[in-house]
């Protein structure tokens, strides 16, 4: 490969708000928001300058799956291959299948890393760009260890990149601009929470200015620049009907997640039914005379989080005030979701605690005061697995705490289909009412911002993706299959014939429903 000289130009053009994010001090920037806010150009763009720039440069290229990889970034007019044909042509740069090599030794790897599992395959690389399209696809587990081989070493920066040097916004730069991570995403999908705490998304700017992050949090300078619809023309000159198009999604909450980048919309989630203004009460004691029966569901985790919720049942309606200060009636047989224990390291979304199974009962145990009285718990069946000794179930039954127990346990009804449909059902009503009978009250962050983020699996509609953090709905889950939702008055209601009267069955007939059990259908 030639070795320098005059190069030819490249059809490389940026934008005024692309121009913003590529000539930032940050060194951990996100580029984000809108759909069609020109993110993966500039990623593409990105590239090929910075290795045209400075010799020796490795710079890795991320999605998730594979596939897409190839199709967003090295196909198409706008493509790796036609960005950079005439340099080709020149024998200035050679593409090797998903290698882009340039004539002073500067390298783009495009890669992929869809499950976690799958972050050690890049243990020893040396990465000096690490750029990430989508990065709301990833989980926090995969973007922190990849942000961790992010190094330079050896590598002589251009003037402009350094220290103290012009900048290529005109001013002095206050550290070296490399090595450094550059991301886009937009809202939504399985990394949509992290992502949002992250960069600082609770507020409409994020981190708008250049942040030193501290240690825990990677050291690097981190900034989000909000990449809108309209700071595309060039995009949007070349294909005006593109916002007619992304209109007619039958998600309108995925329409306006799209067109407005807004991080505070919840779009294409497993639980469209979910919302705020429905399903969330201000956190409020649960009156004794209306919910005299009360119980606690747990979904175990130990490297992952695990979720321990309590619930009442609503023997008569009740109208509570909800979290948006509006009036909500909670009809006779709705499950109100009052209290949460959620196991997860702090500032590590999908983390666990790494606790003792007994330490984790004394736990329960001291978030359940005494003058509630639960009748059971219905758990993760995993918990009474044996391999050798005595299960997790077992241990944690035997734990004392102030000398209580748990309440009894029982191993939930895990199906995941049946399950579901009993989610959903409580969140939406029945037909032709659709009032919930499903309640959480504003205590409880994890379990909300779980319901609102989790995703449906590529290759089961019917299931969620299960790579993602669950660990809430799963407890919710196993708390409504404990408890299946009330039929309509009009729908007639057949139960299983010949339990011995005061047999378990006997119990389940008389409205005394335990968990665990399907010894009875509905119809």
């Amino acid at each position: 490969m030639p070795d320098g000289g005059a190069a030819s130009k490249l059809p490389i053009h940026l934008q005024w708000k692309q121009w913003d994010a590529f000539s930032t001090w940050a060194t951990e920037l996100l580029f984000g928001g809108a759909a069609f806010g020109g993110k993966s150009f500039l990623l593409r763009a990105a590239a090929i300058t910075w290795c045209a720039d400075i010799p020796g440069l490795q710079v890795y290229l991320f999605r998730r799956v594979e596939d897409e990889l190839i199709k967003n970034h090295m196909e198409g007019p706008k493509g790796f291959r036609n960005l950079l044909a005439q340099w080709v042509l020149e024998k200035r740069v050679e593409i090797v299948e998903k290698e882009i090599r340039f004539w002073n030794g500067s390298r783009i790897f495009l890669c992929h890393c869809k499950d976690e599992k799958h972050r050690f395959r890049y243990h020893g690389d040396e990465i000096h760009v690490l750029l990430i399209d989508e990065l709301t696809t990833f989980t926090e587990l995969i973007y922190r260890y990849l942000r961790f081989r992010v190094r330079m070493v050896g590598i002589d920066l251009p003037e402009k990149y350094r220290k103290g040097g012009i900048g290529p916004d005109g001013r002095v730069n206050p550290h070296n601009l490399f090595p450094r991570v550059l991301c886009g995403s937009n809202p939504g999908n399985v990394g949509h929470h992290w992502v949002k705490r992250t960069f600082g998304l609770e507020s409409a700017a994020g981190i708008s200015n250049p942040t030193k992050m501290p240690d825990i949090e990677g050291g690097l300078s981190r900034q989000y620049i909000h990449a809108r619809y309209s700071d595309n023309p060039i995009g949007m000159d070349d294909d005006p009907a593109y916002l007619a198009r992304m209109r007619g999604l039958a998600d309108q909450a995925l329409v306006r997640a799209m067109e407005e980048g807004d991080w505070n919309i919840i779009a294409g989630g497993f639980f469209p039914e979910f919302s705020l203004s429905r399903h969330v009460l201000k956190v409020q004691k649960l009156p004794k005379a209306i919910f005299t029966r009360l119980f606690e569901a747990a979904d175990w985790g130990s490297a992952r989080p695990f979720s321990v919720g309590w619930y009442g049942i609503a023997d008569e309606p009740w109208r509570a005030e909800g979290t948006l200060g509006n009036t909500i009636t909670v009809p006779r047989g709705s499950l109100v979701r009052y209290r949460e224990w959620y196991g997860m390291k702090e500032g590590q979304d999908n983390r666990g605690l790494k606790i003792p199974v007994e330490n984790w009962a004394v736990g329960v145990v001291q978030r359940s005061p005494v003058e509630e009285n639960y009748r059971y718990m219905t758990a993760d069946p995993s918990m009474w697995s044996e391999d050798g000794g005595p299960s997790l179930a077992e241990r944690a039954a035997k734990t004392l705490e102030g000398g209580r127990k748990l309440p009894v346990m029982r191993p939930a009804d895990n199906k995941r289909g049946p399950g579901w449909d009993q989610f959903r059902a409580r969140l939406q009503g029945d037909p032709g009412v659709e009032i919930p009978l499903l309640f959480l009250m504003d205590n409880q962050p994890h379990a909300i911002r779980v319901i609102q983020s989790v995703q449906h699996d590529e290759l089961d509609l019917e299931d969620l993706d299960t790579d993602q953090e669950d660990h809430p709905v799963d407890e919710i889950r196993y708390a409504c299959m404990s408890r299946p939702r009330p039929l309509m008055k009009s729908a007639p209601r057949k139960i299983a014939k010949g339990p011995k009267p005061y047999s378990f069955d006997w119990l389940i007939q008389q409205g005394e429903n335990q968990p665990g059990r399907s010894t009875y259908r509905i119809e």
